[in-house]
């Protein structure tokens, strides 16, 4: 299944310099992706219309990205500028553009309707370009179909197992915690407080913890604004107000979850993790590293499961009680597929 009109992010704008190209698969589709000399950013099908030469080996000249077969020319909106010594240029010359936005250093790629498109509606990264904050990003290629990393980030209850060497924290802690799913009909939010907590490896040495902590996470999934959760959690010394919003006292920490189909059974994993903790203080790395191993047992994970669902496509999975803003979002996803479907969107 994939959801076509909706807001992904292609890439971090870092990783398009100016006059280069960036070739990736989204929901099956190949894109080239790149940067004019101007700074421009944009996307078209990965397949030049002469003889279906890849575009990302070609060459960006200006404003135009040229084939490296025979030459052939395209503008930023897929329009075949030049042909080598051919006056008429057929519209059938032409190739498919994807809207492409470039915004808190994220690249933002629609791949449905293109007059659906509204970069108005993208959601904000606002840690990405506030001094307070320190972030770093990361692209991990999934062999994993894309919703199951929804579910992993949707159901916190394996934080504890799949890592107890970093996150982690108690298993009965996170079982027991005051655990609250709303759902308006456009967004899935998990909230979860875990007062009196003691605070995991990362959170020590982050926040610089002597004793128990209330401990918070908090995760926003809205697709309808870009393919993403959003998880904000942190703690603070029990008793100080981390529950009345009083967290300037503790320790806080964004983790973005950019989350792109590949194929099937494929995805692009982008994340940034973001924390208030001073960079001098050399925490952020520390925090950093820890969480780059962090998302690394998701991978794993994610992969180990794939496999096995590849063994029986067909096996259902079984529900347990904390499937709760899982179910919520994989619904939110299927009514947009349903939506899309009845409006017979092309792919």
């Amino acid at each position: 299944m994939f959801i076509y009109n909706a807001w992904y992010v292609a890439a971090f704008a870092a990783d398009i310099e100016p006059g280069k190209t960036l070739g990736r698969k989204y929901l099956n589709k190949a894109v080239v992706l790149f940067r004019t000399e101007a700074g421009e950013i944009a996307a078209l099908e990965d397949r030049c219309s002469h003889r279906a030469m890849p575009l990302s080996a070609g060459h960006v000249d200006g404003d135009v990205l040229r084939c490296c077969y025979h030459g052939v020319e395209f503008n930023g909106k897929g329009a075949c500028t030049r042909i080598p010594n051919q006056a008429r240029i057929p519209a059938s010359a032409n190739v498919r553009h994807y809207p492409v936005v470039e915004k808190d250093h994220l690249i933002w790629i629609w791949m449905g309707e293109p007059a659906l498109a509204d970069p108005s509606i993208i959601v904000d990264s606002p840690e990405h370009n506030d001094p307070a904050w320190t972030w770093r990003p990361y692209n991990f290629p999934v062999k994993a179909n894309w919703q199951l990393i929804i579910d992993n980030i949707m159901d916190l209850t394996h934080v504890p197992y799949i890592h107890a060497r970093t996150i982690g924290g108690n298993p009965e802690q996170h079982y027991n915690a005051d655990t609250k799913v709303e759902f308006d009909g456009r967004k899935v939010t998990l909230l979860r407080k875990m007062p009196n907590s003691i605070p995991p490896k990362s959170y020590i040495d982050a926040g610089g913890f002597k004793g128990r902590v209330d401990r918070w996470q908090e995760v926003r999934f809205e697709p309808g604004i870009g393919m993403t959760c959003r998880v904000n959690a942190g703690g603070c010394d029990v008793g100080t107000g981390a529950y009345e919003g009083k967290r300037d006292n503790g320790f806080m920490l964004a983790n973005n979850h950019f989350i792109t189909p590949e194929t099937e059974t494929t995805s692009h994993y982008l994340w940034t993790i973001c924390t208030t903790a001073p960079k001098e203080s050399g925490v952020p790395d520390v925090l950093f590293d820890q969480f780059f191993d962090t998302i690394t047992e998701d991978e794993v994970t994610l992969q180990a499961q794939q496999a096995r669902i590849d063994d029986e496509p067909e096996r259902p999975f079984i529900g347990i009680a904390s499937d709760g803003a899982v179910n919520q979002a994989r619904r939110l996803l299927s009514a947009m597929q349903e939506a899309e479907e009845g409006g017979k969107v092309a792919a």
